[in-house]
């Protein structure tokens, strides 16, 4: 005797009906709750049972018997399979809307661009339109003609003497650094405290152990047992400042005696408004530092690039992992930024942006100083306020409540106790900056 069958259609859903009976009964199935062997009703007697046309049914049971939790016997009826004793996975749902409007993230990552050079970004990718793909896949090391732009940039722009065959593309900082640490011997890898969280979260994601490095004291770091150490030199992140030049020094003394790697992250350093930018700590030594560089802080987060330079020893075993694996950045996204380098795009918007940054920062600077420590800023698109926790909490929740979110410092630690704001500016109108600045101000007085 056929199983009555236990399913409620949702004429308001967004499946059809049929996908929504076919759902139902796999989930049956694999539950349980439709044991192997039993006997389905008849399409006819279903789609009564239902209220839907024969057409619902039959729909449901060809693609079921299709993917092999049905089985139709020839004069018997249709039965569930053998072998189906896995339950799908569950549908997931749509979450629900938020009520009201999304906050405002003044956060550290998303730069301000220029409006006015928007023709240049679309002709950057009518470029891309146009030219002729690979046909096979990607040279891992990167588009050819990019990384000769990029040498000559860097050459330029971080003092860093490099040929073309010395840069590798990426698909971020993140990706860099997750390439350079599969290249090391095993061991800890030394992170600024308070950091970058995702540099911690890429070593922990590797399987190493993350070693934490006070940021406010570089001189004093003691690099043994490290494999590696990431830091941020240009413009510390969160704290703000640049690592000076003893220790810089001292840090380059300390990996050579500890044979560890460090991972130079240089993020932000395009954006010195007091003075021109500080060269990058790979020019002082090339064999002992790995440089990251990023498009995320000058064209945008969601282009997904960046570029690697390294030790050749360690870029040769980059290189076998990513030949082996296919791994490369997307050839139209390198295709695009070489057009937006070579039109001249990107120093047109990276010289806007720190024009606009440096008159942001005096704001910020203006507004927040009476409240608290405030490191810098000299750089960059965020300034860091040091309070005492209450204040920041109470500082924090009264910018939610105005429509804004702004990181707390203490977000950007693991084992310093540091407490305060961290107070992004570059994605942001200048209202939106005003108001913030506004819901801060009255809170902290």
């Amino acid at each position: 005797m056929a199983r009555t069958l236990a399913v409620v259609l949702d004429r308001a859903d967004h499946r059809t009906l049929g996908a929504q009976l076919a759902d139902e009964v796999r989930r049956q199935v694999g539950d349980g709750r439709l044991p192997v062997g039993t006997r389905l009703p008849s399409t006819r007697a279903l789609a009564a049972d239902l209220g839907v046309a024969r057409a619902v049914a039959e729909r449901a049971y060809a693609q079921l018997v299709a993917e092999g939790w049905l089985e139709g016997r020839h004069g018997a009826g249709t039965f569930v399979a053998g072998g189906t004793g896995l339950a799908p996975p569950p549908r997931r749902r749509p979450a629900p809307a938020s009520a009201g409007s999304p906050l405002v993230r003044l956060g550290t990552g998303t730069p301000w661009i220029d409006p006015r050079y928007a023709d240049a970004w679309r002709r950057a990718w009518r470029d891309v339109g146009a030219a002729r793909p690979p046909e096979g896949y990607d040279d891992p090391r990167g588009l050819p003609a990019l990384r000769v732009e990029l040498a000559a940039r860097l050459a330029r722009t971080r003092g860093l003497d490099v040929e073309p065959d010395d840069v590798r593309i990426t698909t971020g900082t993140g990706d860099g650094l997750r390439h350079v640490l599969a290249a090391l011997p095993p061991g800890a890898v030394g992170v600024e405290d308070p950091g970058y969280r995702s540099a911690a979260a890429v070593a922990e994601l590797l399987g190493r152990t993350v070693v934490d490095l006070p940021a406010a004291d570089p001189a004093g770091w003691d690099l043994t047992g490290l494999a590696a150490a990431y830091v941020t030199p240009a413009h510390q992140h969160p704290l703000g400042h640049t690592m000076p030049g003893q220790a810089r020094v001292a840090l380059l003394a300390a990996a050579r005696d500890a044979g560890a790697l460090v991972v130079e992250d240089d993020y932000d350093s395009e954006f010195r408004y007091d003075v021109a930018p500080v060269p990058a700590l790979a020019s002082l030594d090339r064999e002992r530092v790995a440089y990251l560089g990023t498009a995320s802080k000058t064209v945008a987060p969601s282009m997904r690039l960046g570029w690697l330079v390294a030790p050749p020893a360690v870029l040769d075993r980059v290189d076998r992992t990513r030949e082996v694996t296919h791994d490369a950045a997307a050839w139209p996204v390198q295709r695009a930024f070489l057009s937006l380098l070579r039109e001249g795009y990107v120093e047109r918007v990276v010289r806007s942006a720190r024009r606009r940054y440096a008159q942001r920062a005096e704001l910020v600077a203006t507004a927040l100083e009476p409240y608290g420590d405030l490191a810098g800023p000299v750089a960059g698109m965020y300034a860091t306020l040091r309070l005492d926790e209450a204040d920041a909490l109470r500082a924090h929740a009264a910018a939610r409540a105005a429509g804004f979110d702004v990181p707390l410092l203490a977000d950007h630690c693991r084992s310093a106790g540091l407490h305060g704001l961290v107070v992004g500016f570059g994605g942001c109108t200048d209202q939106q900056l005003a108001q913030a600045l506004r819901a801060l101000t009255t809170a902290l007085a």
